[in-house]
This record gives C-alpha cells, structure tokens and sequence, in this order.
C-alpha cells in the first residue's frame, strides 16, 4: 500500500534582521570623537620618541615630551602617559637627572607643583636656596606652594622676601591666579598694593 507524501512546505526565508546601531565610544566625560588618523599618528610617533628617552636614561626630556602629550593625546593614550610622567619624576627624584642651572630645577620644580607633587617640589625650591640665597623665583615658587597648600602665612612670608629681591614678582603675583586662595587676606592685599 503506497503512502500519500504530503506536499511539499513552501520554506519561507526570514529576511536578515537588523544590524544594531552604531555605539559612540564612551568615556565618563561623554561622547568622545573619533581621533583624526594622521594626529593619532602624529602623538603615537611623539609617544615612541618620548619612550626612547625614557629607555636611554633622559628622564628630563622625556618627562617633558609627556607633559606636552598630555594635553592633546587621545583619551587611550593619557592612562599611559601619566605613568610613564610619574615614572619620570621618580627617577629624577632619584638623581639620576642633574640640573644645569637653578633656572632648569625650578622649572622642574613648577612642573612638580602643577602635578601636585608638593613635597617634591618644596624640596627642589629649598635645594636651590640652600645654594643661592638670593634666588628670588625660589621664593615665589615657595609662596606659590604655600598658596596652594593653603598656608596663607608662609605664603605671605616666601611672596614678601620674593618681592624684596625683586619687586617685579609683585607685578607678577598680582596676574598670578594661583594666589586667589590668599587674595582676600589683608596682608596679602597690603603687599601687592602698597601704594593703596
């Protein structure tokens, strides 16, 4: 007895579904652009050549190739970048760097308090102190730390000895806003306005 077959199915294809959209890349700042290629090239080039200092024991120029790269370096870059700064200033720390003139330490020194390593760069102004008494910027870097620090009467102490060695560091101080923690005290205002 021969079997009825049954007819054969249509098979219907399901057409393919959707492709997601698109996801922007996401940071805790927010959205975040696509780097441009050839600046993405550039920084990487920059990147390699600050690393080659760092390999040949030129922690100075490297830690101010970094410094430069901060700033503009894609979001991928700036987690690196920042250890290798902090590498940077341990091994200058060290001594292994030595500083040409005053001028080069304080320099460094500023660099040092602009990334909030206090202590080191107290540590950089009283060194250059203890060789020259007389180094005005050594006093405006201490009081521009203590400032910073919040000790507004050291700040007043290192800013008046800066200005007696050079009464140009009150023009400066007056344009410097790293002195609005302490601008409202009378002192301080008394020292850069003398005349008032």
């Amino acid at each position: 007895m021969a079997t009825k077959s049954a007819p054969p199915s249509k098979v219907v294809k399901a057409s393919p579904a959707p492709a997601p959209p698109a996801k922007k890349p996401r940071t805790l700042a927010g959205n975040v652009q696509p780097a441009d290629d050839a600046a993405r090239k550039a920084t990487l080039a920059l990147y390699e050549s600050a690393l080659k200092l760092m390999q040949t024991g030129k922690y100075k120029k490297a830690h101010e190739a970094f410094n430069k790269m901060l700033a503009s370096a894609p979001p991928d870059f700036a987690a690196s970048i920042r250890m290798y700064i902090a590498a940077c200033v341990a091994q200058i720390d060290k001594g292994t760097t030595d500083f040409k003139t005053h001028e080069e330490r304080y320099d460094y020194a500023i660099s040092l308090l602009n990334h909030g390593h206090y202590e080191d760069a107290r540590q950089h102004f009283q060194a250059i102190l203890q060789k020259d008494k007389s180094a005005h910027y050594a006093f405006y870097g201490l009081a521009l730390l203590s400032s910073m620090t919040g000790d507004t009467n050291k700040c007043i102490e290192h800013l008046t000895e800066a200005i007696r060695l050079n009464a140009q560091n009150r023009l400066q101080a007056r344009l410097d806003s790293d002195f609005e923690a302490v601008a409202d005290d009378p002192t301080f205002t008394e020292l850069l306005y003398p005349e008032a």
